[in-house]
């Protein structure tokens, strides 16, 4: 929305026109340095066996692992990587003041039916040169992944354009969708997508940390079973490793909580829908 080098208009302006805050604009992300991408190579593997550690934690981790590392770098480091503890908290924080938060809908709530609930989560992905950052669209019933997409950057446009493929794929849409409160899902892109298709909008709050175990748990499963087996150059040696994947998982995993059935199978006959990668 702010350009940052329009040619006319100073960023001041550009807040004055559209009613923002300048200062609570995102600050400027730093570069990270190739040693910073190795620090949080092995965060990820850290934070996927315990996310329930926080910043003292993890230092704590990283330097039995032989980094001399700070407090304040391990906070810098994981809010580049878009992760914190999972843990109850006091109050949850908002990531971007001036966006909206709705309410959480799901409480008390008994789901029944598949497409009752879709939900979202992001998930950081280390490579030799780099990172990428991986969004899931779920059924919450049968816990099929209906679409996915992977990007270098942490904008909403690669969350609204899975949203966008998981409703054009299925042919249908939820009636509440689940996500947290975290920028990309509170931004003007997102829910003018989900208003726009009449889906109530439910967001995690104070007391609802345990709602993204299951899809935490998607995630453990893809890092340990493919994502760490393997180095990616490129994000499109990425994205093949994690299509395959998904498909696996989709189609051919038998899952204990699903009475080892498999999610798309569920799903499928839920919806009566034909088979997709």
């Amino acid at each position: 929305m702010i350009e940052t080098q329009h040619p006319k208009l100073s960023v001041r302006r550009q807040c004055e026109l559209v009613g923002i805050n300048r200062n609570r604009l995102a600050p400027r992300e730093t570069k990270a340095t190739r040693e910073d991408h190795a620090i949080m190579k092995i965060l990820d593997q850290l934070y996927t066996q315990w996310p329930f550690l926080g910043a003292r934690k993890l230092r704590l981790e990283l330097i039995a692992h032989g980094w001399n590392i700070g407090r304040k770098r391990v906070r810098r480091l994981m809010k580049i990587m878009g992760i914190e503890a999972l843990v109850p908290k006091p109050s949850l924080s908002i990531p971007n003041k001036s966006h909206k938060v709705y309410p959480y809908l799901l409480r008390h709530l008994e789901i029944k039916e598949a497409d009752e609930v879709w939900c979202a989560d992001i998930t950081y992905l280390p490579m030799e040169k780099g990172h990428a950052y991986l969004v899931a669209i779920m059924d919450w019933k049968t816990r099929a992944v209906l679409a996915w997409e992977v990007s270098n950057t942490m904008e909403s446009g690669f969350c609204v354009k899975a949203l966008r493929n998981a409703m054009r794929s299925t042919g249908r849409k939820p009636g509440i969708f689940n996500t947290d409160q975290g920028s990309q899902f509170t931004g003007l892109d997102w829910i003018g997508e989900l208003e726009s298709n009449g889906i109530r909008i439910s967001m995690d709050g104070k007391g609802r940390w345990m709602d993204n175990v299951f899809i935490e748990r998607l995630w453990r499963s893809l890092k340990y079973e493919r994502i760490r087996l393997y180095s990616y150059e490129t994000v499109g040696e990425l994205k093949a490793h994690v299509a395959e994947w998904m498909s696996y998982y989709n189609h051919q995993r038998k899952h204990q909580h699903l009475g080892y059935q498999t999610p798309w199978s569920l799903y499928e006959a839920a919806t009566a829908l034909p088979e997709v990668a």
